[in-house]
């Protein structure tokens, strides 16, 4: 064989060996992901502890289109975790008194304080994202927007907050199969807006704002990462481990309470009279 055919077929070799390391990978099993679930939901508590022993602040952006997974990353983030600790901050559209007030101004009132984690489901890149794509602000406001985040959040990170940003990545045809699911099932028809319905038309638009916006605002303080979402599953798995690993914690010590012994000063015959009280009706 010539050197040309070995240098042809180590080309088809090559391009086997791509073609299979970007393969969907098999569905995970639920076993597995429950195990590893559980695992990492054990770590989000031992951070919990360490961020309330040593006053810390953390704020979790969450971006992405609309069905990327964002809701659902962030209902297993909680699951096990103290909601005096962890909240969420998704706001609305601004009313007029909040129209009145500067554009950073409503996220700035929800930052954390010592020993809270605040996760944004959505935050102030919406104005390079949903506001600049639906024409709900003006270009010069976006420029101004990407010319300043940067340092921004250069400041954030400079008093001590902790600042972990991720932009969840869905395919054209996943999110249109997700889309189509919330139109079709009663349970999950809430969730579908006017917005997301005038947002579909629009891949490319958004495509590019999330181009620029990360080119304005990826930067060493609070670097952007992407979180590949068509695989809801393995995406909860691998952005709560990337959430772990931008938090410096250390597991603290857990002292073991023993329960102490029930008093009976006062003892009396405690169970309820079912004359007098009224019990919801058992029907399972």
């Amino acid at each position: 064989m010539t050197k040309a055919g070995k240098a042809h077929k180590g080309g088809k070799k090559d391009k086997k060996i791509k073609a299979a390391a970007v393969a969907t990978p098999e569905k995970l099993a639920r076993k597995v992901y429950e195990d590893e679930l559980r695992n990492l939901q054990v770590e989000l508590c031992n951070l919990q502890e360490w961020v309330k022993e040593h006053g810390k602040r953390v704020i979790i952006i969450l971006e992405g289109r609309d069905t990327a997974g964002k809701s659902g990353l962030i209902r297993v983030i909680k699951e096990r975790v103290s909601s005096r600790v962890f909240r969420v901050v998704a706001l609305g559209s601004p009313t007029e008194d909040r129209r009145a007030k500067l554009f950073l101004q409503r996220y700035i009132e929800q930052f954390p304080v010592a020993g809270e984690v605040v996760i944004f489901d959505r935050s102030w890149y919406n104005r390079a994202g949903v506001e600049r794509v639906l024409g709900l602000t003006d270009d010069k406001s976006v420029g101004d927007f990407l010319a300043n985040v940067a340092q921004f959040e250069r400041w954030l990170t400079a008093s001590g907050i902790i600042l972990v940003k991720l932009w969840l990545e869905i395919g054209k045809e996943e999110q249109e199969r997700r889309l189509r699911v919330r139109i079709d099932d009663p349970l999950r028809q809430w969730k579908l807006s006017p917005m997301d319905l005038k947002s579909f038309s629009k891949w490319y638009d958004y495509s590019r704002a999330r181009d620029e916006m990360f080119a304005a605002s990826d930067h060493k303080a609070a670097p952007w990462y992407v979180l590949p979402s068509d695989d809801k599953k393995r995406a909860r798995l691998n952005g709560i481990t990337h959430i772990l690993s931008r938090v410096p914690y250390k597991k603290i010590k857990y002292e073991r309470p023993e329960l102490p012994k029930r008093s009976n000063k006062g003892r009396y015959d405690d169970r309820l009279d079912t004359d007098k009280v009224k019990f919801v009706r058992t029907l399972f």
